[in-house]
């Protein structure tokens, strides 16, 4: 999991600063959506019960195709905060953390250009 939290925490600072740059407002709250995913329904819909239960919104479950054609399920937990890094390294731990207890894979997290005039649009994320 030290690799994979490494990785996640480059992509943090990657993104942040990609999102600044685009001229995002550094104070804005942004919606994150962290990505979950399994190969097997009930397992998500089981992981997607625990993260509910344990206070997080949850989109509804969906499947989707990876890059090999595959077939997965995948399913958000979604909230709001500011783009601090030591806040977003902590939460994709925990993130980490809860996608190896409920037995799912957690593919990172997505967010929106938040104007620091008050819109949003539609961002890269690591999906």
């Amino acid at each position: 999991m030290d690799q994979e939290l490494e990785s996640l925490q480059q992509f943090n600072r990657e993104i942040r600063q990609a999102l600044l740059d685009d001229g995002s407002d550094p104070d804005g709250l942004y919606v994150l959506e962290h990505h979950f995913s399994a190969e097997d329904f009930n397992l998500l819909e089981a992981a997607a019960v625990a993260a509910f239960k344990a206070g997080y919104e949850v989109t509804d479950a969906e499947q989707v195709e990876d890059e090999d054609g595959n077939n997965l399920f995948s399913f958000d937990v979604v909230n709001e905060q500011p783009l601090d890094l030591a806040v977003l390294d902590d939460e994709c731990k925990t993130m980490l953390e809860n996608a190896e207890k409920w037995g799912v894979y957690y593919d990172g997290w997505g967010t929106y250009f938040v104007d620091p005039d008050g819109t949003e649009e539609p961002s890269e994320d690591n999906s």
